[in-house]
């Protein structure tokens, strides 16, 4: 059992900054600080939200960081903020991708791979959207899904080598696969992944690019943990960050006015601890397959006795190897790779 399960109980929480532990609090308690100085780790999305967090929580443990942003004027404020404070944490760079395009991914790749002198250790596949209205990618995706799963999915695929032979048994190479628990919104859709026979509703996309990211995770664990590559898939919590930008403020506002809900959200800091204990803490070094929120594994939906506004357990369809199967293949198709 995690060591932070007391701090989530539903009885202990009382909103954001209580004690529910931060980013860097895991560092901390993990005894990382400047601890891992010889390893490499990529965070996709560092220029907002959770991103940031998770990107400087990663820089204390000495680590060499790349994050990608869309944005590199926005993402150096960044960069330069964290190196200010923590000058003796690990060297940041930079790297421009957007996930919504194939071609930007390649080449933030490419770029990634030049710089990194063949080492990886982990991916954060942190970098999403949420709720947007109808639209499509460069290469023709419905938004969410191109972007929040077949953006990362791509990504892994080209730097899936370097991240095997970064791998040991000593020190695992991992992928955290940042999902939510509006995977319970809609399961993948194979028979129109990209609305473009049935009536869009951007609940239900999002629905189901989370519960992409989370099978990602779980065939990525049964296809390469014998190989000492894990994943596992975090859902951060609730968190009011530039992600729900597309939510009629109106109505998220009438939200946040329930007591419940003000006292289930986290802060930001909070928001990136599930992501960075499944990252570095020891606890999951070595396994995965599983999906975490508040640091902790995961029971189905509606078992817990809890309101459900508190309750992050997954659907009914979260553990389906046959549909993680089929979507990793067709995935294969729709990002034009040959998987060997």
């Amino acid at each position: 059992m995690s060591r932070y399960a007391e701090a989530h109980k539903r009885d202990k929480i009382a909103g954001p900054g209580d004690a529910r532990p931060t980013a860097l609090q895991i560092i901390h308690d993990e005894n990382l600080i400047n601890a891992l100085s010889d390893k490499t780790f990529l965070i996709t999305g560092v220029s907002s939200g959770i991103g940031i967090e998770t990107l400087r929580a990663l820089q204390a443990t000495g680590a060499h960081c790349y994050g990608t942003v869309r944005n590199l004027r926005a993402g150096q404020s960044v960069v330069s903020s964290i190196l200010t404070s923590n000058p003796s944490g690990g060297k940041i760079d930079l790297i421009e991708m957007d996930l919504s395009d194939l071609t930007s991914v390649r080449r933030g790749a490419s770029s990634f791979l030049s710089q990194s002198g063949g080492n990886l250790n982990l991916i954060v596949a942190n970098a999403g959207v949420m709720a947007c209205r109808k639209g499509k990618t460069v290469d023709g995706f419905e938004t969410q899904f191109g972007t929040n799963h077949l953006g990362h999915f791509l990504l892994f695929q080209l730097l899936k080598d370097v991240l095997l032979s970064s791998a040991s048994p000593a020190y695992p190479s991992r992928v955290v696969s940042v999902t939510s628990w509006g995977h319970r919104m809609g399961s993948v859709r194979f028979h129109d992944y990209h609305f473009e026979n049935e009536e869009y509703n951007e609940w239900t996309a999002y629905g189901q690019s989370k519960t992409a990211n989370l099978w990602f995770a779980n065939a990525l664990e049964r296809k390469f943990g014998g190989r000492d590559l894990h994943a596992t898939s975090v859902h951060p919590g609730g968190i009011t960050t530039g992600l729900v930008k597309h939510i009629d403020k109106a109505y998220f506002d009438s939200l946040m006015e329930q007591p419940e809900l003000q006292r289930y959200y986290k802060s930001v800091e909070q928001g990136a601890a599930s992501q960075v204990f499944a990252a570095v803490g020891k606890e999951w070094m070595g396994k995965g397959g599983r999906y975490l929120s508040d640091c902790v594994v995961q029971p189905p939906f509606g078992t817990q006795g809890v309101d459900e506004r508190h309750d992050d357990g997954y659907a009914a369809w979260a553990y389906d190897e046959e549909g993680e199967e089929r979507l990793w293949r067709e995935s294969l198709e729709m990002v034009g790779v040959e998987e060997v």
